[in-house]
C-alpha cells in the first residue's frame, strides 16, 4: 500500500487547480459512494484530483488505477479493508471497468464500511451499465461529457464568460459579453476543442487512439462482442462520417457492410453511450418514451474534422455542435418543420443568409445563425450555444 500512496500523493501534488470543469461544482461530493463515467478523453481523472487536493486531507485519501499492477495479484476489497482499518476516508478509484470484478467488490465496500467515502469513473456509460444491477441502489452515477465552448475559452484563452440557461439566450442575453473574434475562436474549437487534451501536442493523433480504444477495446469488451465486430463499428463510423447527416436505412447498412440488420441498432446504441455518435430521436412515443431514429451524427465536431476529412459537411457540422451542446441540460427531439425541437421551442439551423421560411408554422422557433455575431430578435447566433456550461 505505501507504494499506492506514493504514486497518489504524487499526482495530487501535480494536478493543477486554475480550470475545473462544469461537472466539478454540479456534483454533490458527500454522498458517501459516488461514481462519474463519460467517454474517454473528456478529463475525469483530472477533475477527481483537483477535488482531492482543494478538498481533502491527503493522509486519509487514497486516489489508485485499476490499471496498476498491483492489482495483478491483489484484490480491490482487501485493499479497501485495509485502508479503512488504518484510518482512511476517502478512496477514489480510476478505471473501475478494468477491474474483472468491479460490480460485486464495490456493492461490498459500500456495504462493510459505512465510514469509507468512494467515489469511482468509468471511460464509457457501457462499463458501469453493465454491472448496475448490484450498484442501482447505492451509487450516485453523474455523467460527463466533453468541453463546450465556454469552457474552451477558459481553458485555451483565459476569457471567462459565466455559464447562460436555454431561456437566456434566447433573450439575446448573451449580447452584453465582449469576447473579441468569437467567430474565429468558436471555429478553433469546432476543430480542436472538445477535448481537454487538444491542449497538449499531437491532438489528432490522441484522438484517433481514443476512437480506437473505444471501438476495438471498449466497446468489444463490455458488450461481450468479438474483436471482428470491433472492425465492423469502425465502418459503421466511417458511414456516419461521411454522411451529410446520416439517416439511418438498416437493410442498406447491412448489406454494406455485410453485417446482421437484427445488430445495426444495438451498435449504434453502444457508440452513442461511449460518446462516438449522437443519435436524434423522434417524440412521437412522448419524451419519456423516445420514438425511433430520426438522423445519427458523430458525437461531437473534433470527430466530424478528425474522421470526415474532406467529406466534412458545413450545415452537418452546425448540427452537430447545436445537439452535442444542448444535449448535457435539455431533451432534444427532431422536429416535422425544423431541425429540432425542445419543448414546445423549434429550432432551425444554418447559415448567416438562412430564411424564416421553415418556421412559418412553428407557434415558437428560432432561426440559429452561423457566421453572425449577434443576434436580433428571433435569430440567435450559433456559438450562443456552447455557453450553457
Amino acid at each position: 500500500m505505501e507504494s499506492l500512496f506514493k504514486y497518489s500523493n504524487k499526482l495530487i501534488s501535480e494536478t493543477q487547480t486554475d480550470f475545473t470543469r462544469y461537472m466539478f461544482h454540479r456534483i454533490n461530493w458527500k454522498n458517501r459512494f459516488l461514481g462519474l463515467i463519460g467517454p474517454r478523453g473528456v478529463g475525469k481523472t483530472t477533475m477527481i484530483l483537483q477535488y482531492i487536493k482543494k478538498n481533502l486531507p491527503q493522509s486519509q485519501t487514497l486516489y489508485v488505477t485499476m490499471e496498476d499492477f498491483y492489482f495483478a495479484k491483489n484484490r480491490l476489497l482487501d485493499l479497501a479493508d485495509s485502508f479503512a482499518k488504518k484510518g482512511g476516508k476517502y478512496l477514489f478509484i480510476d478505471e473501475i471497468h478494468k477491474y474483472s470484478d468491479w460490480s460485486r467488490e464495490l456493492k461490498l465496500i459500500y456495504d462493510y464500511h459505512k465510514d469509507l467515502n468512494v467515489v469511482f469513473t468509468g471511460s464509457s456509460v457501457l462499463d458501469i451499465k453493465k454491472g448496475n444491477a448490484d450498484l442501482s441502489r447505492r451509487a450516485v452515477i453523474y455523467s460527463m461529457q466533453g468541453l463546450s465552448f465556454r469552457e474552451y475559452l477558459m481553458l485555451f484563452h483565459s476569457i471567462h464568460v459565466p455559464e447562460f440557461t436555454l431561456k437566456q439566450i434566447l433573450n439575446h442575453e448573451v449580447e452584453n459579453q465582449d469576447i473579441l473574434n468569437p467567430l474565429s475562436l468558436f471555429d478553433d474549437y469546432l476543430k480542436n476543442g472538445y477535448y481537454p487534451f487538444a491542449i497538449e501536442e499531437d491532438f489528432n493523433l490522441k484522438l484517433q487512439q481514443v476512437v480506437n480504444q473505444t471501438l476495438e477495446i471498449d466497446i468489444p469488451t463490455y458488450a461481450d462482442m468479438n474483436v471482428a465486430t470491433g472492425r465492423k463499428l469502425k465502418q459503421l463510423l466511417a458511414v456516419v462520417a461521411e454522411s451529410v447527416p446520416f439517416k439511418p436505412n438498416m437493410s442498406k447498412i447491412a448489406e454494406r457492410l455485410n453485417i446482421s440488420r437484427n445488430n445495426i441498432a444495438d451498435y449504434f446504441l453502444y457508440m452513442e453511450e461511449a460518446g462516438m455518435v449522437a443519435q436524434l430521436r423522434n417524440n412521437t412515443e412522448g419524451i419519456r418514451a423516445l420514438g425511433k431514429i430520426d438522423k445519427i451524427y458523430l458525437d461531437n465536431t473534433n470527430l466530424a474534422y478528425s474522421l470526415a476529412k474532406e467529406n466534412q459537411n458545413v450545415g452537418n457540422r452546425r448540427e452537430t455542435f447545436f445537439i452535442n451542446q444542448l444535449k448535457v441540460n435539455h431533451e432534444i427531439t427532431s422536429s416535422k418543420i425544423a431541425d429540432f425541437k425542445i419543448d414546445e421551442i423549434e429550432f432551425e439551423i444554418g447559415g448567416k443568409n438562412k430564411g424564416q421560411k421553415q418556421l412559418d408554422n412553428a407557434e415558437k422557433g428560432f432561426i440559429v445563425k452561423d457566421n453572425i455575431e449577434k443576434g436580433y430578435l428571433n435569430t440567435i447566433p450559433l456559438w450562443h450555444f456552447g455557453l450553457m456550461y
